[in-house]
């Protein structure tokens, strides 16, 4: 089952990117194991999972040292990083998908140093305004350049290489209420290309499970899925 349903969101995200002029390989599939067992997992990566994404740390670790190197996975953090747990995530991680402030990048920096390796990042945006998500405060646009001494202090960096931007939009029972905040996104990564030009504001991580065929349409580059192949999770 989880082999047929990954195949399936294979062809899914094939199929939309074609009706939008874009191409299948523009668009990496970031399975998120959150909540699913080891063997669950390996489930996955059989049936040609190579991007997986967790939320938690201390979670993710068993996961991350049971799989065989031999598989090559790209492990994404994908959920709130707390900056204590900073030098694990460098750790362990290939990639951290939710850089939400200044601190947290800072302190990645300085592990990623001492590791002697280079991270690619992205920054988390909260374009809805919500108070129950994370991310740099992006709802109002007029308010865009006073994200720029943020994000070019993040730029200025050495060991954290910005690749672009990821954000989680508000749930709604419609899913086309949401195209907004996934063209907010886009938009944003164009105003932040056209300001800090010495990034290449290539990734933009956002769609889920119910919405990734218009996150795609959207230009989406990473959709983050989890219960459209794996089913409901069964943990935290």
């Amino acid at each position: 089952m989880i082999s047929h349903n990954y195949q399936k969101v294979l062809e899914e995200i094939a199929n939309t990117a074609k009706t939008v002029g874009r191409s299948r390989s523009d668009i990496r599939l970031v399975v998120v194991t959150k909540g699913h067992s080891l063997e669950v997992v390996q489930m996955v990566v059989e049936a040609g999972a190579r991007y997986l994404g967790e939320n938690y740390l201390e979670e993710a670790i068993p996961k991350i040292e049971s799989l065989p190197r031999s598989y090559k996975i790209e492990w994404h953090m994908v959920g709130h990083v707390q900056s204590r747990k900073a030098k694990s995530v460098c750790e362990q991680f290939h990639r951290v998908d939710s850089v939400d402030r200044v601190k947290l990048a800072t302190r990645l920096d300085r592990f990623a140093t001492e590791l002697n390796r280079s991270i690619p990042v992205l920054l988390e945006c909260n374009v809805s305004g919500e108070s129950s998500k994370y991310g740099f405060p992006a709802w109002d646009e007029k308010r865009w350049p006073m994200l720029l001494p943020d994000v070019e202090r993040i730029v200025g960096l050495n060991a954290i290489k910005v690749c672009g931007l990821m954000t989680m939009p508000p749930y709604f029972s419609n899913v086309e209420e949401v195209r907004p905040y996934f063209r907010r996104l886009f938009q944003l990564r164009e105003f932040l290309a056209e300001h800090v030009a010495q990034v290449n504001w290539t990734e933009l991580s956002m769609g889920m499970s119910n919405d990734y065929k218009i996150a795609i349409e959207e230009g989406a580059t990473m959709v983050r899925i989890g219960t459209a192949i794996l089913g409901e999770r069964k943990s935290k």
